[in-house]
């Protein structure tokens, strides 16, 4: 189920919606909707997040450079597929994930202190 929501997003804003718009006002209001869409999934990855960090035996394990090696490849290759920019979705996702790599070692200290 949840990766038919990631699906839809992937869709939305990756290229499989070629819908044409017939105003400005019209673009805006499909970007809105996209936006919310993110913010949604941004929440949800951060739950599961959370839910990593309990399962983690060390700082190490929080940072986990091969993971994020392996996502980075992962989402470069579903931009090429969709369409987008890989550069740019690389630069996006190295970003986020540090900011979760942030989060989880928090809530990872706060855990084992």
């Amino acid at each position: 189920m949840a990766y038919s929501r990631f699906e839809n997003l992937y869709n939305l804003i990756l290229g499989g919606s070629k819908m044409e718009c017939k105003s400005l006002d019209e673009v805006r209001n499909n970007i809105d909707r996209i936006d919310n869409e993110i913010i949604k999934l941004i929440a949800e990855r951060g739950n599961f997040i959370k839910q990593a960090s309990t399962f983690k035996k060390d700082g190490q394990d929080v940072k986990a450079p091969k993971r994020v090696e392996a996502v980075i490849e992962k989402v470069r290759t579903l931009s090429i597929e969709y369409g987008a920019n890989p550069d740019m979705t690389e630069k996006l996702y190295r970003e986020m994930i540090a900011g979760f790599v942030n989060m989880e070692m928090s809530e990872f200290n706060n855990a084992n202190s």
